[in-house]
């Protein structure tokens, strides 16, 4: 494997934490390996390994994105990742804020219901 694919491993460990990271290995086949590879080393080992923002934003600018876009069945393992990446449940509801403003009510309305969720099943666990 290549240097950038072990620096995404670590990383996707630190954002998403080892348990999410197991199991996606472990589901991983030869026919979607080259597609984990790329995600791995592309997501991971290149956009979230940059020092350029903190990972407190870059969590706040995914689920932005996630939620911009429509692409919701991700939101929830972003907001659980949060708990990694020190983006708070108001940084997640700033960004959900601006998805409203700049991509549609419906979007943003649809990712805080998802948020939400997740923080409580967050707060039951820890509790």
């Amino acid at each position: 494997m290549t240097d950038r694919y072990l620096k995404g491993v670590q990383i996707r460990r630190e954002v998403l934490g080892d348990d999410h990271v197991d199991r996606a290995e472990a589901a991983m086949s030869e026919l979607d390996k080259p597609f984990q590879v790329l995600i791995t080393e592309a997501a991971w080992g290149n956009l979230w390994a940059s020092d350029a923002i903190s990972p407190r934003e870059r969590s706040m600018l995914t689920l932005a994105i996630l939620a911009a876009t429509g692409n919701f069945e991700e939101i929830a393992m972003h907001v659980r990742a949060t708990a990694r990446t020190g983006a708070s449940p108001r940084d997640v509801m700033e960004a959900f804020q601006h998805v409203a403003i700049y991509a549609g009510v419906p979007r943003a309305n649809h990712a805080i219901r998802i948020a939400k969720a997740v923080f409580a099943e967050m707060e039951k666990d820890d509790g």
